[in-house]
């Protein structure tokens, strides 16, 4: 059987996704060039306000840093280069591959990786086999996973009191438009979105004020929002696609916490903070 003809996974809407059978060319079409560039910068934008000691070096106060879910560790690598202890765990086999390989390249020994579940991982911490950490990264799984609720509540367990969760999604609202601005209208707003085999598109995008209202429901305390490639994906002409890269990225960064453009954001990237149990009763 030939490369192009090999068969696809099929995609069972009732299950989270493993991304075993597509992880190359996930990590390539997903965060490979320009469009990766604008999401870890958006991202290390949000940081540097939040929690800049994370992208700093860490001295003698490293973070305990788990990404969850973390595929290739795009982000978290970085982050142990600086001298983070960092814990990358991710339910398949073959994104764990390759984000060892990434650190192997980048003469990263420290990283801690763990083929696990995050409820797997939750469920250690909860009998007390595995510490809680400072941070959290949990960067485009909710949109892949069935019970999407649930799993902030397990990256709630994840962390520390007053530890900060990096948490981004694939927006509902950026589909929608997407297909608008090709004529289309999308099955998602008839209530019956079911992507094709094979198709990186998220199975479950997510609407921003709902998942706003769950951590504020958790009583999470927000500390920003932002919207990841507000404007890039939407460039249909030859003119717009021709735009220069680095005054690109630039308004990326200067829109990505404007409404409207926000809101139309491809992905949306919050950051909060786990309120202690005192806080949360006041």
């Amino acid at each position: 059987m030939t490369h192009g003809s090999r068969r696809r996974t099929p995609v069972l809407m009732h299950e989270d996704r493993n991304f075993d059978d597509l992880a190359p060319r996930f990590a390539r079409n997903i965060y490979g060039g320009l469009k990766g560039a604008i999401r870890l910068a958006v991202i290390e934008q949000d940081f540097a306000q939040v929690l800049p000691s994370a992208i700093a070096d860490a001295g003698s106060m490293p973070l305990r840093i788990l990404d969850a879910g973390g595929g290739q560790g795009q982000f978290s690598l970085h982050l142990a280069a600086l001298g983070h202890q960092v814990t990358h765990c991710d339910i398949s086999e073959q994104m764990l591959q390759l984000a060892k390989e990434n650190a192997a390249k980048a003469g990263i020994e420290t990283i801690d990786f763990v083929h696990a579940s995050i409820a797997n991982l939750r469920a250690q911490c909860l009998a007390g086999e595995r510490q809680a950490f400072d941070l959290v990264i949990c960067h485009s799984v909710l949109e892949w996973v069935v019970e999407q609720q649930a799993l902030i509540g397990d990256l709630q367990i994840l962390l520390r009191p007053d530890g900060i969760l990096s948490l981004s999604f694939y927006n509902r609202h950026g589909l929608v438009f997407k297909n608008l601005l090709r004529g289309k209208r999308s099955s998602i707003l008839d209530g019956h979105f079911e992507p094709r085999p094979g198709s990186l598109t998220p199975h479950r995008p997510l609407e921003p004020l709902q998942v706003l209202h769950w951590l504020e429901a958790a009583q999470w305390a927000l500390l920003c929002h932002s919207g990841i490639r507000v404007f890039h994906d939407y460039l249909l002409t030859e003119d717009g696609r021709a735009m220069d890269a680095p005054a690109l990225m630039a308004l990326e960064l200067e829109l990505s916490r404007q409404e409207p453009y926000r809101s139309l954001g491809r992905y949306q990237h919050v950051m909060a903070r786990r309120l202690c149990p005192s806080a949360q009763t006041e």
